[in-house]
């Protein structure tokens, strides 16, 4: 029996709720996305790819709907689109202004190919709403097994090259310059990104996905210069936002993925507040008497 509280049923029940098995691998799933996520984060927001990671999630959607065609599992077909067209990118995109105009020519295509693919397959409906909005509450052991060994490559990845890339993400000309392999290192990233996006596709969607690889880490970086705290930040904001938004959704019956975008995105409201009320502040006192 549930209680409606303006139009939104509250669960009396909700701490049962949450000792299920679905919400256990939803928390579980969730807190390594989350964790994927804040670590690739930082690089996304300092290297200006937030198109880019949006992109790429759009990408995977040909590749769902063309997986359901041949009839194998829609996230292997997900990931295959995303790390091509993180190839596309990487590969054709050095300069900022003309990975754009490549991101968004190769978005346009993949969005084209998946509408053709939808239009074909009679089964891709479901597998397209999934996509689009991402499904927590279905998250299956498979899957948990699929979420930590990625977590774990781009883990290990980040930390073979994270002292290049760092270079490259803050200064790419002066990197080049000193001898730093810039393309290729777009290259590896942009592969990581994909992966990283699909993972987080999974958990809320591709129209949902700056919640968790991009909001964390631009509340990171306004609370702190430093890189390594910077990312420790947006990991957190990530998991918190995945664990409230599911022990609400099992208070209120409401979508989860709705939920972690709130409360990440309020995170980041409310940083970018104090944040302009500091500066505002500032500006004064340095024009004072």
């Amino acid at each position: 029996m549930t209680t409606r509280v303006l139009a939104v049923g509250y669960q009396p029940n909700w701490l049962t709720i949450l000792e299920s098995p679905f919400m256990h691998n939803a928390l579980i799933g969730g807190t390594v996305v989350a964790l994927a996520s804040g670590l690739m984060g930082y690089f996304i927001v300092v290297r200006r790819n937030a198109f880019a990671s949006h992109a790429l999630a759009h990408m995977g959607l040909p590749g769902a709907t063309g997986a359901v065609l041949l009839g194998v599992p829609p996230v292997l077909g997900l990931g295959v689109f995303c790390v091509g067209g993180a190839l596309v990118i990487g590969a054709l995109g050095k300069r900022a202004a003309d990975r754009d105009v490549v991101t968004g020519t190769t978005l346009a295509f993949a969005t084209g190919l998946g509408l053709f693919f939808n239009s074909l397959a009679t089964k891709s409906s479901s597998t397209m709403t999934n996509v689009l909005f991402g499904n927590l509450l279905a998250i299956t052991h498979e899957q948990l097994v699929g979420f930590s060994t990625l977590f774990l490559v781009l883990t290990l990845c980040v930390a073979v090259i994270y002292r290049p890339l760092m270079y490259s993400s803050v200064n790419p000309a002066v990197a080049e310059a000193k001898g730093v392999p810039v393309r290729a290192l777009s290259v590896v990233f942009m592969v990581l990104l994909a992966l990283a996006a699909t993972m987080a596709v999974q958990a809320v969607g591709t129209l949902l996905l700056f919640a968790l690889l991009v909001t964390p880490a631009a509340t990171g970086i306004m609370l702190t210069p430093r890189p390594s705290l910077a990312m420790a930040i947006s990991a957190v904001t990530s998991v918190f936002s995945v664990w409230v938004g599911l022990g609400a959704s099992a208070m209120f019956n409401v979508p989860p993925s709705f939920l972690v975008v709130t409360v990440a995105c309020g995170i980041w409201f409310t940083v970018w507040l104090v944040d302009r009320r500091r500066g505002r502040v500032a500006a004064v006192l340095d024009d004072g008497p």
